[in-house]
């Protein structure tokens, strides 16, 4: 594995998962961001609460954003969302996300396992927080990369 995380993913799979996270988007107010790090320095949830506050991601009007964050080298991962779609998801629901994920990634599949993880939080921001009319895309949807 490269020791630059901006290796891990070919363009090709760049485009696979911001195509994944644009058409999550499309019928929700709701945000959706990847973030990888190569290494994770503690508990990967709590990385993740410290990446989402850099990324500003509380700043969205309704509070839906939603992070996904991977440190690639010592295989951490986490999703959290924030207080607008925490307070409606059912419970166990980023569970089951990060279920749906792990099985994935026990078989090297990075990209389905994220991509599959946008598109069924993207079904749940549809159902609770519908694309209004004046909506506008409050975060970039291009993967950000750290530098650990």
């Amino acid at each position: 594995m490269s020791t630059n995380v901006k290796n891990f993913f070919t363009e090709k799979d760049e485009q696979k998962i911001k195509q994944a996270i644009m058409n999550a988007e499309l019928d929700t107010s709701g945000e959706i961001r990847i973030h990888i790090d190569n290494t994770c320095p503690g508990d990967a949830k709590d990385q993740a609460a410290f990446i989402f506050d850099k990324l500003k991601m509380q700043n969205t009007k309704n509070r839906n954003g939603v992070l996904i964050y991977l440190a690639v080298k010592n295989r951490k991962f986490a999703i959290i969302g924030d207080q607008g779609i925490n307070n409606i998801v059912p419970e166990n629901f980023w569970n089951n996300i990060k279920n749906i994920m792990l099985n994935h990634f026990r078989n090297d599949q990075f990209v389905e396992g994220i991509c599959s993880a946008v598109i069924t939080t993207g079904n749940q921001l549809k159902k609770h927080f519908p694309y209004q009319k004046d909506d506008v895309n409050e975060l970039p949807d291009d993967i950000s990369y750290g530098e650990n």
